[in-house]
């Protein structure tokens, strides 16, 4: 204890403060090592919630005792990566999140005794709003939504009835087509009794109105299908026009827009054509008449009663007279001519115009210096995708399509990182995984390299000193003939060295008689302490020098001891 204490008071204040601050830093970089190990990794357990529902959530995170972490601005909850499932069962079974609504929970603790029919109808429509309300949220590009219906009752004796309506506010992300916003549409008015499509208005969290909720919404669904049919067909030739020149500039390189007008006009036409030429004989009508007459007395005689007598004729006779007859031939033929009726009925969408804008960047080219030169592309390049494109969305001058080429450089280009396979885990460990333990094994590392630098070479010396003070403590106190002159020890005293030590320093045994020749190299342990020194250098420097520091701070004594050594020489 006293030969530390001695160690301490060689060292003096700055060296204790110094070793002191070390062991300080020493003990803090050890706790932050060992609490960085062992703090659980942390996973998002829930994101984009209410201020109401993070506060609760976080309030049944307190009761179990569960560390969580916040961010998103209170959004977004991290649990330890372990818990994160059983937390989310435990929190729905606790009915949390809730979305910022209520649902038919509302009527799960309420006392319906002394609820009014006010009451009950008002909790009924919130219930129905904060439902609506959740299952619209599910929708993959819809973050949140809120629900207001007006249900409107019907009044006693009024032959009047009001239809309901509904208002709903959305917050999406990105943008929702027309057939996304139609469906949330019949998604409420299905669930609504009486409520109709047309009577649901829309709008986003930026205040843009999706539906309007008017009486024509019919006819605004119309247009809006012919609007969207439109801006397929464009987004279609986009693709195929930036597809084949993306396979000629590389990716990234090519900008295209189109711009189509169709023509949603649907015709029926209807042509009879008749050929002149062709023709076929439908029927024929041959009519044919035959008469004849008798001329001379019979017709000059006229008609009397006497000659439509018997006798008459008889007697007639021999009067002479000319006979007359005639033919007729009639014949009719009618032809069919060729008549061909031809129905045309061209339906609505047809391309009425076309015009395609192609951007194309230029070649870069690396230099020495790690930079990269622009060079534009030359015009019998753009003269061949131009062919291209034309071929591509099938280009009729005829409606006044137009083509457009041009190169131009890019304000900021995209250099496209090399493709690398995709390397398979070692051991199922996620890349999160691969982190934690490149960060331990650094940790490690810097421990062990604090080991080696700072703590080891203190302790080695801090060792060496206590050991040196334990071996030269008790010999140090030289005195001279009868030890009349002594070194102070620790407690002030003299300490005397043995007789037979003082007297080997004074080269005779105890008796006083001169010791051997050769006995007082082998027995002195000063001489053979120079001896080792010579072999050992650092370890046996520093006695020489705590012997010189104890000379330095005991002069006097010091004169004394040598005094009397050289009045015994003589």
């Amino acid at each position: 204890m006293n030969s530390f204490a001695e160690f301490l008071k060689s060292m003096g204040m700055g060296r204790i403060m110094a070793l002191g601050i070390v062991g300080i830093a020493l003990i803090g970089f050890f706790a932050y090592v060992t609490v960085r190990i062992s703090e659980p990794q942390m996973a998002l357990m829930y994101s984009e919630l209410t201020q109401d529902d993070a506060a609760q959530v976080i309030s049944e995170l307190d009761l179990l005792n569960i560390p969580y972490s916040l961010g998103g601005d209170g959004t977004k909850i991290f649990v330890p990566q372990d818990k994160v499932l059983r937390l989310r069962l435990s929190m729905a079974e606790r009915g949390l999140p809730k979305g910022g609504s209520v649902g038919y929970e509302i009527f799960d603790n309420t006392d319906t005794l002394g609820t009014t029919s006010f009451v009950q109808n008002l909790n009924y429509m919130r219930a129905l709003e904060g439902e609506l309300a959740r299952t619209i949220g599910e929708i993959d590009q819809v973050q949140g939504a809120r629900v207001h219906l007006v249900l409107p009752e019907r009044e006693i004796f009024s032959r009047e009835r009001r239809e309901p309506s509904a208002s709903i506010v959305l917050r999406v992300r990105g943008d929702l087509s027309r057939a996304q916003v139609k469906s949330i549409q019949h998604l409420i008015s299905s669930a609504v009794q009486g409520l109709k499509p047309g009577k649901v208005s829309i709008i986003d969290d930026q205040g843009n109105l999706l539906a309007s909720g008017a009486d024509e919404e019919d006819g605004m669904l119309v247009s809006g299908a012919l609007e969207e049919r439109n801006l397929g067909y464009e987004r279609r030739v986009r693709k195929q026009v930036e597809t084949i020149v993306a396979s000629i500039v590389g990716p990234n390189k090519a900008r295209v827009e189109v711009s189509a007008e169709l023509d949603f006009n649907r015709i029926t036409r209807t042509s009879d054509t008749y050929d002149p030429e062709s023709q076929v004989a439908r029927s024929t009508q041959t009519v044919e008449e035959t008469s004849s007459a008798a001329n001379g007395a019979a017709a000059q005689n006229g008609v009397t009663v006497g000659n439509n007598l018997p006798e008459a004729g008889a007697g007639g006779e021999g009067n002479g007279g000319n006979k007359e007859s005639a033919n007729r031939l009639e014949e009719t033929t009618n032809y069919e001519i060729s008549h061909t009726t031809e129905t045309l009925i061209r339906e609505a969408g047809g391309v009425k115009r076309l015009s395609v804008a192609v951007l194309v960047d230029g070649n870069y080219a690396p230099q020495e210096d790690g930079s990269l030169l622009y060079a534009a592309r030359s015009e019998a390049e753009l003269e061949k995708i131009n062919t291209l494109v034309r071929s591509a969305i099938g280009f009729n001058t005829e409606r006044g399509d137009q083509v457009e080429v041009i190169n131009l450089q890019f304000a900021a280009r995209d250099v496209p990182e090399p493709i690398l396979a995709e390397e398979e885990t070692f051991l199922s460990l996620t890349k999160a995984d691969y982190f934690r333990i490149g960060e331990s094994a650094t940790l490690a590392i810097l421990t062990l390299i604090v080991l080696l630098m700072i703590v080891r070479p203190l302790l080695r010396r801090v060792l060496s000193t206590e050991n040196m003070v334990a071996a030269n403590g008790g010999t140090l106190a030289l005195a001279g003939a009868g030890a009349a002159g002594g070194i102070p020890g620790a407690d002030g005293e003299q300490a005397l060295l043995p007789a037979g030590a003082a007297a080997r320093l004074a080269g005779t045994t105890a008796s006083g008689e001169p010791l051997p020749e050769g006995a007082e190299q082998v027995g002195n342990p000063i001489e053979s302490m120079i001896d080792i020194a010579k072999i050992e250098g650092q370890v046996r420097e520093s006695s020489l020098k705590k012997v010189a520091e104890i000379i330095g701070n005991h002069p006097d004594e010091t004169m004394a001891i040598l005094r009397s050594w050289l009045h015994e020489e003589e």
